[in-house]
C-alpha cells in the first residue's frame, strides 16, 4: 500500500514523441523532478531503393509510434502510476525527413525522404546554376542555410516533378506537405507544424541539455552528428560554412532564440555500415572493443561521405574515402579510424563555430546513442582539447521536447526557470592528449579530407 500511495503522489507527467531516422520513442517523465518513468523504442526500417537514396516507410512510421505510445502505456500501468496524470506530449523528429499525403484519403503518396538522401543533387545544382555567380550562399541571408540536398524544400521540388501522384495531387489542391511532425499531428487531425519544426531532434537536445544561455553548445551522436550552441535572441550568419538556425521559441510572448549549427550527414550510420555491409561487427557494442584493442587507427583514415559532405563544405558530390591502408591494417583499425572520423568532423564545426563567435567553447555537452561508447567519448575530448560531459540521463532529446510541452501555455507544469530545474548529474571526459601530438592527427586527417574530391575527378575521367 506505501508503494501504491507513493506512485499516485508523482504529480503531472509529461510525454515525448521522438521519431528519429533509426528508431521511433516514447517516454513519460516526471515534470516536478526530469525523472524518465517509462519509454519504449521501435527501430524503423530505411529502404535504398537507388544509390544515395533513402526512404522510409510513413505508415511505419506512424505505426511505430501508435505502437510506443501503447507500450509505454502498459508499462506504467504494471507500476501503478496512473496515465491520466499526462498532461502533456511534445513532439521531436528526424528534422528535413519530407513526406507528401492525400489530405482527402490520409494516404501518403510516396515514401518519406529521409534527409540525407542525395536523389536531389540534380535539383540543387540546377537552382544554383540559376543565382549569381553560382552562389550556393545565395538564399543564407534569408534562411542561414546553402542550397543543399540536406534540406526539405529540393525534396518537395523533385516529389512535384518526378512522381505523378504527387503532381497530380497538387494541381487538385489534395496535396499534403511537411516533416515528420507535421505527418504525426495530422494524423490526429491538424496540419500544421511551428518555427522551430515541434522542436526537431536537434533544438529540442539542446534544450535538454539545458543550454538556455548564450554561448554554450551541445553535440549529438546519433545517425548524424549536430553541433548547436546559442547565440541568443539574435541570429549570427556564419562565414564558416555553418547553418543560422532557430533553436527554440518557448511561448508566444517570448522570443526567438537562435543558434549556430554544424551538420555531419554520418556518425552513428557508419556502425550500421560496418556492420550490414562490411560484416565486421555483429552489434555496434562490437566497435568499441575491437577499436580498443588496438587504440590507434595506425595511420588509417576514414571520410564517410556516403551522403556527400555536410557543414562545413557542403560538398553532396563527395564520396567516402579510406586511406593510409597497409599490410598491417586490419578490421580493429578500421574500427578506430571511423571513431576518430566522427570526432574530426566534429572538431572542423567546433573550429569553424569558435571562428564564428570568437569566443572559443571551453566544454562540450554531449547526449545522443553513440554516447554510451566511453572510447569515442575520450577521443573526442582529446581531438578537442576540452572536457566532454555527458550527462547520466542520455535521453535529451526527448526531454527537452517534454519540457517544452510541460511548460507550454495552459499546460504549465514544467517550470523552466533556472532555480526550479533539476541538476544534471553527468561524467567528465577530459583530454588525455598534448595538444601538439593531436595537431598532428587533425592535419593528417584534413589531408584524407582533401583527397576526397581529388578521387572524385580521377573517377569521372
Amino acid at each position: 500500500m506505501a508503494a501504491s500511495s507513493s506512485r499516485v503522489m508523482l504529480g503531472p507527467l509529461v510525454a515525448a514523441i521522438d521519431q528519429g531516422t533509426s528508431s521511433t520513442r516514447f517516454l513519460v517523465f516526471n515534470a516536478k523532478t526530469a525523472e524518465l518513468l517509462s519509454h519504449h523504442q521501435v527501430e524503423i526500417n530505411q529502404s535504398f531503393p537507388k544509390e544515395g537514396w533513402v526512404e522510409e516507410d510513413p505508415k511505419e512510421i506512424l505505426q511505430s509510434v501508435y505502437e510506443c505510445m501503447e507500450r509505454t502505456c502498459e508499462k506504467l500501468t504494471q507500476l501503478n502510476i496512473d496515465i491520466s496524470n499526462i498532461k502533456a506530449i511534445g513532439v521531436t523528429n528526424q528534422r528535413e525527413t519530407t513526406l507528401v499525403w492525400d489530405k482527402e484519403t490520409g494516404e501518403p503518396l510516396y515514401n518519406a525522404i529521409v534527409w540525407l538522401d542525395l536523389r536531389t543533387q540534380s535539383t540543387v545544382e540546377r537552382l544554383i546554376n540559376k543565382t549569381p555567380g553560382r552562389n550556393k550562399n545565395h538564399l543564407k541571408h534569408k534562411t542561414g542555410l546553402p542550397i543543399s540536398t540536406y534540406f526539405s524544400a529540393v525534396k518537395l521540388r523533385w516529389l512535384m516533378d518526378n512522381v505523378d501522384e504527387v503532381a497530380e495531387a497538387v494541381l487538385t489542391h489534395r496535396a499534403m506537405f511537411g516533416t515528420v511532425d507535421s505527418w504525426l499531428i495530422w494524423s490526429g487531425g491538424v496540419h500544421c507544424t511551428d518555427v522551430t519544426n515541434c522542436l526537431g531532434d536537434q533544438s529540442a537536445a539542446l534544450v535538454g541539455q539545458m543550454c538556455f544561455q548564450e554561448g554554450q553548445a551541445k553535440n549529438t551522436y546519433g545517425t548524424g552528428c549536430f553541433l548547436l550552441r546559442n547565440t541568443g535572441a539574435k541570429p549570427v550568419m556564419s562565414d564558416h560554412g555553418l547553418l543560422t538556425t532557430v533553436a527554440y521559441k518557448l511561448g508566444r510572448d517570448k522570443p526567438a532564440c537562435y543558434a549556430l549549427e554544424g551538420s555531419v550527414a554520418i556518425a552513428g550510420a557508419v556502425v550500421r555500415w560496418l556492420k550490414d555491409n562490411l560484416g565486421i561487427i555483429q552489434t555496434s557494442t562490437e566497435l568499441e572493443k575491437l577499436a580498443a584493442s588496438v587504440g590507434t587507427s595506425y595511420g588509417c583514415y576514414f571520410v564517410p561521405a556516403f551522403s556527400g559532405l555536410y557543414a562545413p563544405y557542403w560538398e553532396p558530390s563527395a564520396r567516402g574515402i579510406i586511406c593510409g591502408l597497409t599490410q598491417f591494417t586490419n578490421k580493429s583499425h578500421l574500427a578506430f579510424a571511423a571513431l576518430e572520423a566522427v570526432c574530426f568532423q566534429t572538431r572542423e564545426i567546433l573550429d569553424a563555430m569558435n571562428q564564428d563567435s570568437g569566443i572559443p567553447l571551453t566544454q562540450l555537452q554531449v547526449d545522443g546513442g553513440m554516447t554510451s561508447n566511453r572510447l569515442l567519448m575520450q577521443l573526442q575530448a582529446d581531438i578537442l582539447c576540452i572536457p566532454v560531459v555527458k550527462p547520466s540521463m542520455p535521453e535529451t532529446t526527448a526531454l527537452g521536447a517534454a519540457m517544452a510541452a510541460g511548460a507550454a501555455e495552459g499546460v504549465s507544469v514544467w517550470s523552466l526557470r533556472p532555480e526550479d530545474l533539476s541538476e544534471v548529474t553527468s561524467e567528465k571526459f577530459e583530454p588525455q592528449i598534448n595538444p601538439e601530438g593531436k595537431g598532428h592527427v587533425k592535419h593528417c586527417y584534413l589531408i584524407s579530407i582533401l583527397e576526397v574530391p581529388i578521387c572524385l575527378n580521377t573517377d569521372l575521367q
